[in-house]
């Protein structure tokens, strides 16, 4: 079954009270990333449900991350950019 890009949701749920998330997707590229860490640490994340379009996991709620935009001053993206180049050309 095809979703459209706004039916690919992800939802992550947590309270105070209880120590894991639960996150439910149907967004694939999310499902392949979860998956991936099922596989590699298979004691923290958890897959709980799944049907043919969507997957719930469980996993600590720690893991639940949240970080500031990235800041990269003009100066810096200029010298990247130049060494990208100088790169490229070899």
């Amino acid at each position: 079954m095809k979703l459209s890009k706004y039916e690919q949701e992800t939802i992550i749920n947590f309270n105070v009270a209880e120590s894991d998330a639960v996150v439910f997707t149907r967004d694939k590229a999310v499902i392949r990333k979860l998956d991936s860490l099922v596989n590699d640490f298979p004691e923290v994340y958890k897959c709980i449900g799944e049907t043919d379009i969507d997957k719930t996991y469980s996993m600590p709620k720690q893991y639940v991350s949240y970080r500031k935009p990235r800041r990269i001053s003009e100066e810096l993206k200029q010298k990247r950019r130049e060494m990208i180049s100088y790169i490229n050309n070899k």
